[in-house]
């Protein structure tokens, strides 16, 4: 009995010393390479990693290569963004593809150490970069990125008038109106340049915040040239929403042509650098449907046009317009609310230069289809152009708001500069 209480403690014992060194080879088997006692043990050279990492270093490249945008940027520029560049090597092989796969095409500088899309990109679209370089030695290195640009929702354009390498009238304002509501107008403003090779000075004037208009104090110098430079592209216009152009336009300012309407003599004075060229027999609005007064633009020229009452709130008790001719001759528009000064076919030539009898339109004598360039309303759309100046006067109506088309010029200097946020 006595002889078997031994028998069972050994057997404790033993199993106890066995337990021991399984749990140390198990600690040895989870934290491997750690706690020897010997440093020239097996896996025990503290300098291992270190002389792996150095071997491995002598067989990469030197070269560092950086794409812009860093990977995963959204909202990126359409214009400036994309670029690889490479420092300690030369660029040996770029591609750039939407990720529907499309290539994008591109070039590496002369000296190698840049590349660029060779166009604008396209907005809200992702795309992957992959570049490749090599150092001295002529060992590679590899990076990849991918970015997408900024969608239409979180950016802003502006359409401008007049278009590039234009030729226009001394009294065509730079006009942009953008697609979003701009908060930041300083900002927008400051990435807008116009200057006039006449010297003139040009400010912007804010209408709302979507139209922003730029012009001298007096109509542009006759002859001269104008730029407008965009640079918008990444400036905030509003919360979240950023300008993408990155533009520079010319165009060209004619011969100063000024045209006088005045409504009590029923003529226009066409003058030409101050010098009158021609006068010719008019007809502007009636007693109840007054031409409204003040400096107006040409804005558009219509060789023939439709005008129709009913869009200008000329209605008959049907609802039907007043009027409604479809095929109005040399017809040019000077305000967004429907003043036009155009030839007319349909009036007694006795109406020209003896009585007003429009609906506000100032009414020049013409033929139907407008073929012919003698007559006052065919010479006169022949002899203007766009950005011409048609000064209207003395028809007992208020002045055409300044917002009302490209007429801006009815406000004077100090109103003008009061609008501008820089």
């Amino acid at each position: 009995m006595e002889k078997r209480v031994m028998t069972d403690s050994k057997r404790r014992k033993g199993l106890t010393v066995a337990s021991a060194l399984l749990g140390g080879v198990l600690v040895l088997s989870a934290c491997s390479g750690g706690g020897s006692d010997d440093p020239k043990g097996e896996g025990g050279d503290s300098t291992s990693q270190a002389k792996v990492d150095e071997a491995a270093a002598k067989k990469s490249s030197e070269a560092q290569i950086k794409i812009t945008p860093k990977d995963g940027s959204d909202n990126a520029s359409i214009n400036s963004a994309a670029a690889v560049t490479v420092t300690k090597g030369t660029l040996t092989d770029v591609t750039m593809k939407t990720a529907a796969g499309a290539s994008v095409a591109g070039e590496i500088s002369a000296d190698k150490k840049s590349w660029k899309p060779s166009a604008q990109l396209e907005r809200a679209t992702a795309y992957k970069i992959a570049a490749t370089a090599k150092d001295s030695d002529g060992r590679a290195a590899h990076e990849n990125a991918s970015f997408t640009t900024v969608s239409p929702a979180n950016s802003f354009i502006g359409n401008f008038t007049p278009e590039d390498g234009s030729t226009v009238g001394v009294g065509m304002p730079v006009s942009i109106n953008f697609d979003k509501a701009i908060t930041n107008k300083a900002d927008v403003q400051k990435g807008i340049t116009v200057s006039s090779s006449s010297g003139q000075e040009v400010v912007g004037h804010w209408f709302n915040a979507n139209r922003l208009d730029f012009r001298p104090e007096e109509y542009w110098k006759g002859n001269s040239t104008v730029t407008l430079k965009l640079n918008l592209d990444g400036v905030e216009g509003a919360d979240g929403v950023y300008g993408v152009q990155q533009k520079t336009v010319t165009f060209k300012i004619g011969r100063n042509q000024v045209s006088i309407v005045d409504a009590q003599t029923k003529t226009m004075k066409v003058t030409q650098d101050g010098k009158t060229i021609r006068t010719i027999p008019i007809s502007a609005g009636s007693p109840e449907n007054k031409t409204y007064q003040g400096q107006m633009v040409i804005s558009e020229k219509f060789k023939e046009t439709r005008m129709n009452g009913a869009t200008v709130g000329f209605t008959d008790d049907d609802g039907k317009g007043e009027y409604d001719i479809k095929d109005v001759p040399n017809a040019m528009r000077l305000s967004n609310s429907g003043t036009f000064i155009h030839g007319n076919y349909w009036g007694a030539k006795s109406i020209f230069g003896s009585v007003n009898t429009s609906h506000g339109c100032v009414g020049l004598s013409d033929t139907k289809g407008a073929n012919d360039p003698n007559t006052p309303g065919g010479w006169f759309f022949s002899h203007s152009i766009v950005g011409d100046v048609v000064d209207v006067r003395n028809t007992g109506d208020k002045t055409i708001a300044p917002d009302n088309g490209l007429n801006g010029w009815n406000l004077d200097w100090a109103a003008w500069k009061a609008g501008s946020a820089v």
